[in-house]
């Protein structure tokens, strides 16, 4: 079969040379389409349920939370195995699938077991899914540099201004914000006042919730203009709550500032950022979805991040502590060059033993076109450019010269004797 495919290329050179001419074609788009990366993703297919249930150890946590999901979530299809991690106020459930398992079918799934296992759960602990994201899906980390601006007006900034313009751009799973505070009502109750007045805490936090909603009234029409009744109970500020009535004692009413201190303070912190030594920063992670390309992802968070530059106060500006692009090209880059010394080296080898530019030519040609080739099949089984992949294919050149070598060296040797023949005949 060998024999006679030869000899069909031979005799058909043109529709050899327009083939190879195709599938270069084809491989020099599947280079630049291709996704590139500093390491391969070979985290688990994993799903993450997260549940939040704060101020409860963590043993009323794995009893409340982590073990009723757990026991909920086995036995889904293409499920290898779940774990469970309980901790202060939080429940994080890792449910692992087999490797050929598409990712967001996985999440489906998860929720669909969610929707029953709710019920099971206590009041106030919602779970929900982590990111679609992987292990190595933190491409990016960056804090706000703004001199002379609290701790608590960077976090405001991060929250409700970059965190949202930034999760917009195309990849990008999530922003997960770190450091400063999380600005928040905090009401701290005097148990002897409480007792003075027979009241109790739960009947506070009624008082408070009641309070902090607004009220629908209905329409009604006068002198031909027709108006519609609204009660706005939001609260805006500290005196709003210290004024709000609990109840109503020999016509007197109880308020919140009579048995409690209220101020505008951060959310209790579990952990602080500090960055090089020089004091807390205020920042976001950025968090590749599963399967993008990091490179491209990262240049369009870089570009957007000029956009939302204009936008913050002045004198805040955006500084990069975590930037994976540096890894990616000089990883790349260092591949590539050395894939391009092997092509010159191997050529030039070759020219020099066989000292025939025709016989070094094929082996140029043929080089570019194998890797060409096996960027089509990286493409096809969704493999990145990283420094496993192109690790192998610059391996692999010393087998792609040596078949080459041995085809082209035995050709050059039968057309020598027959040569040779012929002037001796």
């Amino acid at each position: 079969m060998i024999g006679k495919l030869i000899s069909f290329s031979l005799r058909n050179r043109m529709v050899v040379l327009l083939i190879a001419a195709g599938l270069f074609g084809w491989g020099l788009y599947s280079v630049s389409t291709n996704k590139v990366d500093a390491i391969p993703d070979l985290s688990e297919n994993q799903v993450i349920v997260f549940t939040e249930w704060m101020g409860r150890s963590p043993q009323i946590i794995e009893d409340q939370v982590t073990y009723p999901l757990v026991t909920n979530l086995q036995g889904m299809p293409q499920v290898k195995y779940v774990r469970g991690v309980s901790m202060f106020g939080m429940s994080f459930i890792y449910v692992i699938f087999e490797d050929k398992t598409d990712i967001y079918w996985a999440r489906e799934r998860v929720l669909e077991r969610l929707n029953y296992a709710n019920r099971l759960l206590p009041e106030g602990a919602v779970p929900t899914l982590g990111p679609d994201g992987t292990g190595v899906g933190h491409i990016l980390w960056y804090t706000l540099d703004a001199p002379g601006m609290d701790l608590g007006e960077q976090r405001a900034i991060q929250d409700w201004y970059v965190k949202f313009a930034l999760q917009n751009v195309e990849g990008v799973s999530e922003i997960a914000s770190f450091g400063g505070f999380q600005k928040q009502y905090q009401i701290t109750v005097d148990p002897n006042k409480l007792t003075y007045y027979n009241l109790s805490v739960p009947q506070v936090m009624a008082a408070v919730r009641a309070n902090n909603n607004e009220s629908g009234g209905r329409k009604f029409e006068m002198s031909d203009i027709g108006y519609i009744i609204k009660t706005t109970g939001y609260l805006k500020s500290t005196e709003e709550i210290e004024n709000i009535p609990i109840v109503t004692q020999n016509t007197i009413p109880i308020r919140v500032s009579d048995i409690a201190t209220v101020q505008m303070t951060g959310e209790s912190r579990l952990g602080i950022f500090d960055i090089n030594g020089e004091g807390e920063a205020v920042g976001g992670i950025v968090v590749m979805r599963y399967g993008e390309n990091a490179a491209e992802v990262i240049s369009n968070v870089k570009t957007k991040m000029e956009e939302v530059s204009a936008g913050l106060p002045k004198g805040v500006k955006f500084n990069i502590v975590y930037d994976r692009s540096g890894l990616i090209n000089e990883s790349v880059n260092s591949v590539k060059t050395t894939l391009i010394e092997e092509m010159l080296v191997a050529s030039a080898i070759v020219f020099i033993f066989l000292f025939h530019w025709r016989s070094a030519l094929i082996i140029i040609i043929q080089l570019p076109l194998s890797i060409a080739i096996g960027f089509i099949l990286l493409n096809a089984f969704d493999i990145s450019s990283n420094i496993m992949s192109l690790t192998g294919i610059a391996l692999s050149v010393g087998v792609i010269v040596d078949d080459a070598i041995v085809m082209v060296e035995n050709a050059y040797r039968h057309l020598a004797e027959a040569q040779n023949k012929e002037n001796h005949g």
